[in-house]
């Protein structure tokens, strides 16, 4: 139900300690893996099933260290990737375009994205595996477990310095992502999806949206504070406001309570270390670690939820809508306001304005959904059962470059993208204004696969022109910045011991949490349970949880 707070929650508490890394030196002396990698020490041996492995010149010389093709002679590779929402890759014009460049020939082969996480671990386990998984979306754990662990997924240490200008320069000129890419025995596995930091608009890119027509027929202005928020969503409930003759209007359109809770909970000075950190914060006064979901404010962000639920200002079926549904209402005209990366890019809709941030009753004006630039760390992985481990590294490197880039998100001039005068990239009609009434976002994956989300390159303003990149996006993020937290956490590192706490019993926790988001919010537990609910957490073990994240803290701090 909530993939991407999970997938968040995940990454923020699966984090292995890279303290040991920094303390080792170098890699293993050996491995079963066939890699060429590790800290400068060379892994393979010349009966390795994957010699070619191996850095020296007579081996690797069926690659080209620079320019295209990347081969001369063509060879072919399996690359496992999920299958939605964008066609088959094997024929879309942005991959179709690379391997012209590059001689190297992709046999794509596609799983559905609501199975991929299971579909990718039965192959692995199967032994019948990829030569590499693009957009896979594997944790920590997963890198560890098949990297160090198993030795399926090679190494890439030595590949990234000698096959990897663009990514070796953005792991010299971040120390902070190379930390976080670092595992226990000192090497790389995977290359990443990383945020621009500079991007604010994608650091904070679901962001909630108002009716600027609602609120012109209204003869409102834009609410910012709670207290204003609730008196604009009643007015839009009691108003025919599309007038269609009916007081059907959702004043806020949500989907989960994830974002809600997100969007408004720095309102009572919660969330105030980024997004990445659902559960801790640190105590304003106190200045120590906060579990938020047991602190007094939580409960009246809980409460205020609740009265938007019960006095039908948020849609009924938040836990059980549809996409399909969502976009349905959007298109009638339906929402006074809702929270989505762009709802012009998403459905159409010309008609919204970026929000304020909300006061709350303390005074507090946070906008806690700020993100790390490290997004997704397992986002691509090569496998041991790669003949060409080198150029499958030259492969992915040029998508943290430039050009690649360029052609990642914007696709091939002339044809999806045009530069203006000025230098400016803009999306052709093709995309724009597609013949068969497509919305924009679906009309990119059509030739682009950025879009699946869990990708391996960079986003930046420059490049991207997906929903925050777009101008209205960029205008609402100007809003939020002034608000955005002073210090934003990256995810933090656990030991193997913690992490096995923290992937069952913490775990129950927080699962336990978001029951109770659930049952608080829709009334079906009332708020005088209150007590009995931050007693359970207390008996599930919360105060080891706690221990647990503060050695997580200060490894952290002492790391930075």
């Amino acid at each position: 139900m909530r993939a991407n707070k999970l997938a968040m929650i995940l990454l923020a508490l699966i984090m292995v300690t890279v303290v040991a890394a920094c303390s080792k030196g170098g890699s293993p002396s050996s491995s079963n893996n066939g890699g060429s990698a590790g800290q400068g020490t060379e892994l393979g041996d010349e009966n390795s099933k994957n010699s070619k492995t191996n850095t020296n010149t007579e081996k690797t010389s069926y690659v080209n260290m620079e320019g295209f093709p990347i081969v001369n002679e063509t060879i072919q590779l399996k690359f496992l990737a999920p299958g939605t929402p964008t066609p088959d890759w094997n024929d879309v014009l942005v991959f179709n375009e690379y391997e012209k460049m590059t001689n190297m020939d992709i046999q794509w082969e596609m799983v559905a994205g609501d199975a991929l996480a299971e579909r990718r671990n039965l192959i692995l386990s199967s032994g019948n595996y990829p030569d590499a998984f693009h957009s896979a979306g594997f944790s920590v754990s997963d890198l560890i477990n098949y990297g160090q662990m198993q030795g399926i997924f090679i190494p890439l240490n030595d590949l990234i310095d000698k096959y990897a200008p663009n990514f070796k320069k953005l792991l010299d000129e971040n120390p902070d992502l190379k930390r976080g890419l670092t595992m226990p025995d000192g090497n790389i596995y995977s290359f990443p999806r990383v945020f621009d930091p500079n991007f604010t608009s994608v650091l904070a890119g679901w962001k909630l949206w108002i009716n600027n027509d609602f609120l012109k027929a209204l003869n409102m202005e834009e609410p910012d504070t709670l207290d204003k928020f609730y008196n604009y969503l009643k007015a839009v409930k009691s108003t025919d406001l599309n007038g269609d003759g009916q007081l059907n209007e959702v004043p806020l359109a949500v989907s989960d309570d994830y974002r809600i809770n997100i969007i408004l909970r720095g309102a009572f000075g919660l969330g105030n270390r980024g997004v990445m950190h659902y559960f801790v914060d640190m105590h304003p006064e106190k200045n120590e670690l906060r579990f938020i979901p047991t602190d007094p404010r939580y409960k009246e962000l809980l409460q205020y939820i609740h009265k938007l639920y019960a006095e039908g200002l948020i849609n009924e079926d938040l836990y059980t809508v549809t996409s399909e549904q969502t976009y349905a209402r959007a298109t009638e005209g339906l929402f006074g306001a809702v929270i989505v990366t762009n709802p012009r890019t998403s459905y159409n809709q010309e008609n919204f304005i970026g929000a304020q941030v909300m006061a709350g009753p303390y005074g507090d004006r946070l906008y806690a959904d700020v993100k790390s630039s490290l997004a997704n760390p397992g986002t691509f992985v090569i496998t041991d059962k790669n003949p060409y481990p080198e150029a499958t590294v030259r492969w992915i490197d040029y998508f943290y470059g430039e050009e690649g880039m360029k052609l990642f998100f914007m696709g091939v001039e002339g044809v999806t993208y045009e530069e203006k005068p000025d230098g400016t990239l803009v999306y052709t009609d093709l995309i724009e204004n597609d013949p068969n009434g497509l919305t924009r976002n679906d009309a990119i994956s059509k030739y682009m696969t950025w879009r699946n989300g869990a990708y391996p390159s960079i986003v930046n303003e420059k490049y991207f022109n997906g929903s925050e990149g777009q101008p209205d996006s960029i205008e609402a993020a100007k809003k939020l910045e002034p608000y955005f937290p002073k210090e934003v956490w990256a995810p933090f590192s656990f030991t193997l011991e913690e992490n096995e706490f923290m992937s069952t019993t913490g775990a129950d926790i927080q699962n336990y949490v978001e029951e109770m988001e659930a049952q608080f919010i829709t009334g079906r537990t009332s708020f005088d349970q209150w007590d009995n609910y931050v007693s359970t957490l207390e008996k599930m073990g919360l105060a080891k949880y706690m221990e647990i994240y503060n050695a997580a803290y200060k490894r952290y701090q002492q790391n930075l």
